[in-house]
């Protein structure tokens, strides 16, 4: 395998799940997980920085991204089941044991995987993802009020999560540098959000959030018993995902590194090098690779 990034599809559950690999499989692996409104995409700068020592998966979920769109008659669009669908995605690649890169949506997917297989986490990188209820800013105002009450009105705020406007600012807001954010992030999440029956598909997941939350004290708990080793690398100017979540994070481990980053919520728009120095450096010191 060499360190080009390939782009691949595997069948699963009758869809067809679109992965980037790069990479030695003999070499550890770490499994990139996307968060919303953004698909493997948004590692495309981080994945051949990693490749020298890691065999790096980075998948697209169901109704994300290049893989498949089915309906939400079709499919489940749950957390737990988007979890299965990247579980049957690793376990068709072979892969035993991992290294999970999570960020914002892909916490959910991330902390059931682990919790499910404790035995094949090596460790985690968290990017602007929580597990601690304080962690969670402002436009989760939005999704509280559509657990609390699913109505056409909320549901219509909700939307608004879609919009091109709000997908801009999740690039945008906070960067350090404006210059560095290229318009190719937001644009192409903006494609994909577009597209006929994908706005039930994010309000689907939108409601089925509220079940991450109650899980909370379960994930918390894994990481106190477990003490997974954990790099937290954290946009710190983030405005959906809060820097109280990292230190509620950092707080329940003890092989860990925080580190704040000049950037908002997708801070590897500028900061992929610096993130990819980070890894090589925090799992070298913990396990030598």
């Amino acid at each position: 395998m060499s360190l080009a990034v390939q782009y691949k599809k595997m069948n699963i559950e009758g869809i067809e799940v679109f992965f980037r690999e790069a990479g030695n499989p003999r070499n550890p692996a770490i499994i990139l997980l996307h968060g919303f409104p953004s698909s493997s995409h948004m590692f495309r700068h981080l994945i051949p920085l990693l490749a020298d020592c890691y065999y790096v998966i980075a998948p697209d979920y169901p109704g994300y991204g290049n893989s498949s769109m089915p309906s939400v008659d079709e499919f489940s669009y749950t957390f737990e089941h988007l979890s299965l669908v990247i579980e049957q995605l690793i376990n068709g690649l072979c892969i035993t044991q991992y290294i999970l890169y999570c960020h914002d949506y892909g916490g959910p997917v991330g902390f059931r995987l682990a919790i499910r297989h404790p035995e094949r986490v090596l460790g985690f990188v968290i990017q602007n993802a929580v597990a601690h209820a304080e962690g969670l800013g402002q436009p989760f105002d939005l999704f509280k009020a559509l657990w609390a009450d699913p109505s056409p009105e909320n549901k219509d705020k909700f939307a608004t999560l879609v919009d091109a406007e709000f997908t801009k600012k999740q690039y945008t807001f906070g960067a350090c540098d404006l210059f560095r954010i290229s318009p190719d992030g937001y644009i192409m999440d903006q494609y994909f959000l577009d597209r006929p029956g994908n706005g039930a598909i994010q309000l689907a997941l939108g409601y089925d959030y509220r079940n991450n939350v109650e899980q909370y004290p379960k994930w918390q708990q894994y990481l106190r018993t477990y003490q997974p080793p954990t790099l937290i690398a954290w946009g710190k100017n983030d405005f959906i995902f809060t820097l109280a979540g990292a230190y509620s994070l950092a707080r329940e481990l003890t092989c860990v590194e925080l580190v704040l980053l000049c950037g908002g919520h997708f801070v590897l728009e500028e900061e992929s090098f610096t993130v990819s120095r980070l890894i090589k450096s925090f799992f070298r010191r913990v396990y030598g690779f």
